[in-house]
């Protein structure tokens, strides 16, 4: 099952619901976009999903996978195993604890130091494979095969992408007159659960790639899914080789704008949320806010193309909100080591 639906997102908040931590919501105030002589008259807000459990969004994937195959009787003595850049193996070792249950764990050798720890922390057994998260997927099903255990995926499933779309929910219920969201595009989960129920609220959605692994924007320039090359500063969260179907059908379907940003503005973006507002979170949540920090404009290479859809779903570099814009970025993870954050005097 590829697809995804309103109600698949308004069933996980039904089972999600108590378990996870509420969306807080900040306004962006005096936020330095870098970017002189642009229109700064839009209202800024910003989602502080890093927040959540675990540290990242994906406790609410993972929290509505493990429900619904307990609920179905999948969740056996083999526990749960999953493939992850560290963020969604994290939050499925703490799910798979609130159940009861055990995780065992994949993750590329690269993965940062201070995920490995965390996850060990939560109980989950781990193991380090090849230097890309694709390796790491390879080695988790065979063990699944194997063992037994349940398999989960980091993102391309509709009931972790549906747990995802449950921070949409959230948000439009605080700001019910708001006009687009922001999200950071790994995989595409993500993206897959928020579009879907912004869709259902008439809210527009960025998706913000690494121009370095920009699975989503191939995509949609190809028609179809293609592998990329995975190089950025955020690729540990969200260097995917390849964006899901639901994540493709989502942005082909609702208000989807696709945009890239370079590393430089994801770094100086993660740099001026700790200035300004002593927030550390990693690059992939960076990625989102660098967005509005990046002159908007056409990407290099051929429009998203005949299935490519209309202009406004052709992958560009940057967004720039409207006079009067309600906008809010989701941060949506805090799991990072942040030593290399510079402290600046005054």
């Amino acid at each position: 099952m590829s697809e995804l639906s309103h109600a698949d997102v308004l069933a996980a908040r039904e089972r999600v619901i108590g378990s996870v931590r509420p969306v807080t919501l900040t306004r962006g105030d005096g936020l330095d976009l870098g970017l002189a002589g642009t229109e700064t008259d839009h209202e800024l807000w910003l989602a502080l999903e890093f927040m959540q459990f675990t540290g990242s969004f994906k406790a609410r994937g993972a929290l509505n996978f493990l429900l619904a195959n307990q609920q179905a009787g999948r969740l056996g003595e083999a526990g749960v195993t999953i493939a992850s850049g560290g963020n969604a193996g994290l939050a499925c070792a703490w799910a798979a604890g609130q159940l009861g249950s055990h995780a065992t764990v994949f993750l590329p050798q690269t993965a940062p130091q201070v995920k490995v720890a965390r996850l060990r922390g939560y109980g989950a057994q781990v193991r380090l494979v090849g230097s890309e998260y694709a390796e790491a997927l390879a080695a988790c099903q065979d063990f699944a095969e194997r063992s037994g255990a349940l398999a989960s995926h980091a993102y391309d499933d509709p009931l972790i992408a549906a747990g995802a779309g449950t921070l949409m929910e959230e948000i439009h219920a605080a700001l019910p007159e708001l006009d687009t969201v922001v999200v950071a595009v790994g995989g595409g989960g993500l993206l897959a659960g928020v579009a879907t129920a912004a869709a259902s609220h008439g809210v527009r959605v960025v998706a913000v790639e690494p121009e370095g692994c920009a699975a989503l924007a191939a995509a949609l320039r190809a028609g179809h899914p293609v592998d990329v090359p995975v190089e950025s500063i955020a690729a540990d969260s969200l260097g995917a080789r390849r964006a899901t179907v639901m994540a493709i059908q989502a942005a082909r379907q609702g208000d989807v704008v696709s945009v890239l940003v370079p590393d430089a503005a994801i770094i100086a973006a993660r740099q001026q949320l700790w200035d300004s507002r002593r927030l550390v979170v990693e690059h992939g949540a960076a990625t989102a806010l660098a967005a509005l920090r990046v002159s908007a404009g056409p990407a290099e290479g051929p429009p998203a193309g005949p299935a490519e859809g209309p202009p406004g779903k052709r992958p560009g570099y940057g967004y720039r909100p409207a006079p009067g814009e309600r906008v809010a970025v989701v941060l949506c993870g805090a799991n990072t080591d942040p030593s290399d954050l510079v402290e600046r005097p005054g």
